[in-house]
Formats: structure tokens, sequence, C-alpha cells
């Protein structure tokens, strides 16, 4: 079943995909519920004329999912192009 050019992952680094994967979610549901927050929670605490209160929780519902998926993509993206420190904590000599 391997391919050409396919190993086998150590457990550390399906340990490190699994994390990334999680701060991916994690981080994106907690920016997508800042924004909705943002967007709708004024419609939701206050009361707000009629079109105001229906555009703002359209934006609510429409940005916050749009926000989740954009944070997942580009944590995983950053993850697989190896945008990692190679010893964290560390800078390089000449930084």
């Amino acid at each position: 079943m391997s391919g050409y050019g396919e190993r086998r992952r150590s457990q550390a680094e399906r340990d490190a995909i699994t994390v990334e994967i999680g701060y991916a979610l994690f981080s994106a549901a907690f920016a997508a519920a800042v924004l909705f927050g943002a967007a709708a929670g004024p419609a939701l605490l206050f009361e707000l004329p009629s079109t105001v209160e229906k555009v703002s929780l359209r934006a609510g519902l429409t940005l916050a999912p749009l926000v989740f998926v954009v944070r997942v993509v580009s944590v995983l993206v950053r993850f697989r192009n190896g945008a990692q420190p190679s010893q964290p904590g560390r800078t390089s000599p000449d930084s």
C-alpha cells in the first residue's frame, strides 16, 4: 500500500500532527466565536432597528464559519510547510 517516497511516521511526528490539528480547531473556534460576538453581539444584547439587527446577525452567521475555515487551513498549511522552529525557544545566531 505504500507508494513511492512514502515512509512511516514516528510516534513523535504523529503526536505533533495531532497537537497541531487540535490547536487549529481550538484557535479557529475561538476566533469564530469572538468574531460572531463582535458582529452579532450588539443585535443580541440591545434593541436595534429591524434591518440593523438582521444585517448584524447575518454578518455574524456568514463571517464566523468563513473565519473558522480560513484559520484551520492557514494553521495546517503553515505546519505542513515546516514553519516550525528547529529548536523551540531558541533563535538562530544571526537573528
